[in-house]
């Protein structure tokens, strides 16, 4: 059997135990059978209610987000050839969560959220590849460098508009600011960016796979790498957008899927790219449903449980390069 099969198989497995637990576990006690014929079926009960406007719009959106932020990992690990790239580290999600919270400040609807999330990632990576220029081109080492100092600009202005922010309102802020989807129940728009999002990464795969080994030598093999890089810069950061406008910051998923999915054998980003999805996609499903049932009926910041998660297999990770 072909190491891409095994991803294949492994990763929609897990995809459908993490979604079909999601749906499972909750205050309210319902059957597997229950469970499915809701889905597939309305019959008015509260159980139907419960999985029809409650569980699975929430599960759906996990999903999407978990993907999303694994898509645009994977995009920007190969545009700066560097394992520690991703949407965070440059600041681009920063950026977007900034315009997000100043939007809150202003008491903007939730309209105005993704465009704003949008605007502000698109800055934010703007203005990390205008300053991360050296004297003839970018540099990965000067990239890093930049994106981590306008990730800390950035994590002042939050600091900045939450002590503006009025007080009734800071819990629900940092709250979101730490990732939640306790309002995630709209995920028809994130489903469809996921979906265009990564059908344009599967069209690009073919030049992905060659700019893993710099962007000179894709040139000469006839890469065009400046619109590639322009590409990667207005995915990413419609990608990243999407994902901190429905759920807030949420952490380390980017950064750990790609790598897993490199470990497994899963180079070719044509089957890197769905399979990180997947797998990004299921491992924050997981997470959410332990951050509402863990302390039920309490509950956590999915963004927490994420990076509680993240640092000790990261560090795995690291050990192993090393």
């Amino acid at each position: 059997m072909s190491t891409h099969w095994i991803l294949w198989s492994a990763s929609l497995g897990l995809a459908l135990i993490s979604l079909t637990v999601s749906l499972l576990v909750g205050s309210a006690e319902i059957t597997p059978a229950e469970v499915w014929r809701h889905v597939l079926s309305d019959d008015g009960s509260l159980s139907d209610r419960i999985i029809d406007e409650l569980r699975l719009p929430r599960t759906l959106s996990a999903f999407a987000v978990g993907g999303v932020l694994a898509l645009a990992g994977a995009l920007m690990q190969v545009l700066l050839r560097n394992p520690l790239a991703d949407p965070y580290v440059l600041g681009v999600s920063g950026g977007a969560a900034c315009a997000v919270m100043l939007g809150m400040l202003l008491s903007l609807s939730g309209l105005w959220l993704t465009p704003l999330a949008f605007g502000g990632a698109l800055l934010s990576i703007v203005v990390v590849f205008a300053l991360g220029q050296g004297a003839y081109a970018h540099t990965t080492d000067r990239l890093l460098l930049t994106g981590i100092v306008v990730a800390a600009g950035w994590s002042a202005l939050i600091s900045l508009i939450l002590s503006l922010g009025p007080p009734m309102r800071l819990p629900g802020m940092l709250f979101w600011l730490m990732g939640d989807l306790s309002d995630a129940l709209s995920p028809l728009v994130v489903l469809a960016i996921l979906g265009v999002g990564l059908l344009a990464a599967l069209w690009l795969a073919p030049q992905l796979n060659l700019a893993v080994y710099g962007l000179q030598q894709a040139a000469l093999l006839g890469v065009n790498p400046q619109r590639l890089q322009h590409q990667i810069y207005f995915l990413a950061s419609l990608l990243t957008a999407a994902a901190v406008s429905i759920a807030g910051a949420i952490g380390f998923i980017g950064l750990i899927v790609p790598h897993m999915v490199r470990l497994a054998g899963g180079r070719d980003h044509r089957i890197l790219l769905p399979v990180a999805v997947l797998l990004g996609g299921s491992l924050l499903v997981l997470a959410d449903t332990l951050a509402r049932t863990v302390i039920s009926p309490m509950q956590l910041p999915v963004g927490v449980l994420t990076a509680m998660l993240g640092v000790p297999v990261f560090l795995w990770l690291l050990h192993r390069r090393i």
